[in-house]
């Protein structure tokens, strides 16, 4: 059965990739596209090439008709607005946009639920990503302490990034690391030990000559283990993990977080 797809943000970097891959899909459909800035185009011509007959909205609530799954990849204002909307009307969402806390996916989850729909979030679909997270997770049943740090673009307005904040909400339902100094009564600085994120220390790099890395660094006494993952210049290693949650979320209520479920589940 071919799942019917929307992708909003489809003139943006990631968008455009993914809804270029739903495209190419032969068990996927793409029906609409959300850009506020190429509203009422054909989205072909929007990239600007060839008509393919995709039609383009300026916002989720107008995009939804004979639509499966909403595919987000707008920003961090506008994804738990999109999200809402879309589970308001009974479309399963994939979320690829970052931003999201806690608090935000907690509402989702209890709004996919009542509609009896599915979310697929992740704050990284790169399949390596996701490995990378899966190992962290793994680490951490065995190496008491560790600290995230997260670096990206000099351009990038959210911190930490969606795959750095993911992370320490995933970590934290194994465990909270051990401290050896309460972040609190750090002498000097305290804001120099980073953001609290689930318990878990996060420091954010924003510097030029950065796409997205996100490493977590584990300490024992006289060693450490270091899991880090880079990203590409493009975004072409996010497409093939978010069709495989665009295809798997039809068949789900309630809220999954992180490829690495669908990977390993």
């Amino acid at each position: 059965m071919t799942a019917t797809i929307c992708v909003a943000g489809a003139t943006g970097w990631t968008g455009r990739a993914v809804a270029e891959g739903v495209l190419d899909a032969d068990d996927l459909a793409l029906v609409s596209a959300v850009s506020r800035s190429a509203s009422g185009q054909d989205l072909g011509q929007a990239w600007g090439g060839e008509a393919n007959d995709v039609p383009v909205f300026g916002a989720v609530d107008e995009s939804l008709e004979g639509v499966d799954v909403l595919i987000d990849y707008t920003s961090h204002e506008a994804v738990l607005d999109n999200t809402l909307t879309a589970l308001r009307n009974r479309v399963a969402v994939v979320v690829g946009s970052s931003g999201l806390g806690a608090d935000e996916y907690a509402e989702i989850e209890a709004a996919a639920l009542e509609n009896g729909v599915g979310v697929v979030a992740a704050g990284n679909f790169s399949l390596t990503a996701a490995l990378a997270q899966a190992t962290a997770q793994l680490a951490a049943q065995h190496l008491p302490s560790w600290e995230i740090v997260d670096y990206a673009s000099a351009s990038k307005p959210d911190a930490p990034s969606g795959t750095a904040r993911e992370l320490a909400e995933r970590l934290a339902e194994i465990t909270a690391p051990d401290l050896d100094v309460d972040v609190a009564e750090t002498a000097g600085h305290v804001e120099a030990r980073g953001a609290t994120v689930a318990g878990t220390q996060v420091h954010s790099v924003r510097l030029p000559g950065f796409t997205v890395s996100t490493e977590v660094v584990f300490g024992l006494p006289d060693e450490r283990l270091t899991i880090r993952h880079d990203a590409g210049s493009s975004a072409a290693p996010y497409v093939a993990g978010t069709l495989l949650a665009a295809r798997a979320v039809t068949g789900r209520s309630g809220l999954t977080r992180g490829l690495d479920t669908l990977l390993l589940g």
